[in-house]
């Protein structure tokens, strides 16, 4: 009986001044419901009644937190609800994207043919029958599909060369001269430069040298690799801060050469970082319009070839479906397929941030215990 009396007594004095562990629970479903009844008087809207929610849910708990537990608790309950808040405000923009993407862009792409045809033949006249008979809206985006693939891969082809050797020049060769002072500053004038600006550029030295309007692929891809460049410069040069001095210092005491040293031992050691660098680069540059609009063109039909011809990209497609869809008088299938197109660029973006994820665990340097 003493012992019950000891435990009740001291498992009272643990527990005093603090408020129960179901106290958030009730505080949040509350809150939800006060909410919902105030938001039923003035009007009702999910979005009004979600932050009054979480304004009651915080107001009520700091305050119940004060009166008990005291101004230390209350206050690192204040700071705890302000930091959720702002990461929840972040992210409501970004679930509203990919929720509005999703729910408009999933019927097109479900639309049977829509990843496997082009836009070859299909008129005003095939959209307005589409909409007046109830049939599958035609036309695909194969060829805006292939034309990114093909424009980006070249870009990346310049682009990976250019700055991973400027990246291991600025770290092992340049030891702080003037020079790589130049080249860094430079590297962070092209990181801010407008995409169009890059377009312009692309535009311009291609027209003095093949003539004006010459608008390829490949025009494209330079473009985009002004753009590329300066990630993975940034990025390449990070990770090969990062690799310890000390194995430099461990293969030319076996007489290794720096060029060998550098191509066996440093970019080995740093490939994690650097292969993912390049990937978020790539999902940079994929969706970029204004470039591609002055360098690439857009087109209807298949194009293999990046060196001669126009050639449509997703970023384009979606921009022409939308600003002049093919029947004026019915731009709702043109919308469908302009939803669809973005859903898709979505997916190649979260795709290419998975597979450099997936790069840097692969990749990354084996660890002894």
């Amino acid at each position: 009986m003493m012992a019950t009396l000891m435990t009740e007594r001291k498992r009272s004095a643990l527990t005093r001044g603090r408020l129960p562990k179901y106290t958030p629970y009730v505080i949040a479903a509350s809150s939800v419901v006060v909410a919902a009844a105030l938001m039923a008087l003035i009007g009702f809207h999910v979005f009004g009644w979600a932050v009054l929610s979480a304004v009651l849910f915080a107001t009520a708990n700091v305050v119940s937190s004060a009166l008990v537990e005291g101004r230390r608790k209350a206050t690192d309950k204040l700071a705890t609800s302000l930091v959720v808040g702002a990461f929840l405000v972040a992210l409501l923009p970004l679930v509203s994207v990919i929720w509005t993407v999703w729910v408009n862009g999933v019927p097109g792409l479900l639309t049977p043919g829509f990843l496997s045809t082009s836009m070859n033949g299909v008129t005003g006249a095939v959209d307005n029958a589409s909409v007046k008979d109830g049939t599958p809206v035609l036309g695909g985006v194969y060829h805006a599909l292939v034309g990114s693939i093909l424009i980006t891969l070249w870009a990346t082809l310049i682009s990976v060369p250019v700055g991973l050797l400027t990246a291991i020049y600025l770290v092992e060769y340049s030891a702080g001269n003037r020079f790589s002072k130049v080249i860094t500053f430079l590297v962070d004038v092209m990181t801010g430069i407008p995409s169009i600006v890059a377009g312009l550029f692309a535009a311009a030295f291609f027209a003095m040298i093949l003539g004006p309007g010459t608008k390829t692929g490949f025009v494209a891809a330079v473009a985009l690799s002004v753009l590329m460049i300066p990630v993975v410069v940034r990025s390449s040069e990070e990770m090969l801060k990062i690799v310890p001095n000390e194995l430099r210092e461990a293969a030319y005491a076996l007489g290794v050469r720096k060029w060998r040293t550098i191509l066996k031992v440093v970019i080995p050691t740093a490939i994690s970082g650097i292969a993912s660098g390049v990937t978020l680069a790539i999902a940079r540059v994929i969706g970029e319009t204004a470039p591609l609009l002055v360098t690439a063109g857009f087109a209807t039909t298949i194009n293999m070839n990046v060196f001669a011809g126009w050639m449509s990209s997703l970023p384009t497609f979606i921009y022409t479906q939308i600003m002049t869809p093919t029947s004026p008088s019915n731009a709702d299938p043109s919308t469908q397929r302009a939803w669809a197109a973005a859903l898709l660029l979505i997916i190649l973006v979260m795709l290419l941030n998975l597979g450099a994820r997936l790069v840097a665990r692969l990749f990354a340097p084996k660890t002894g215990r």
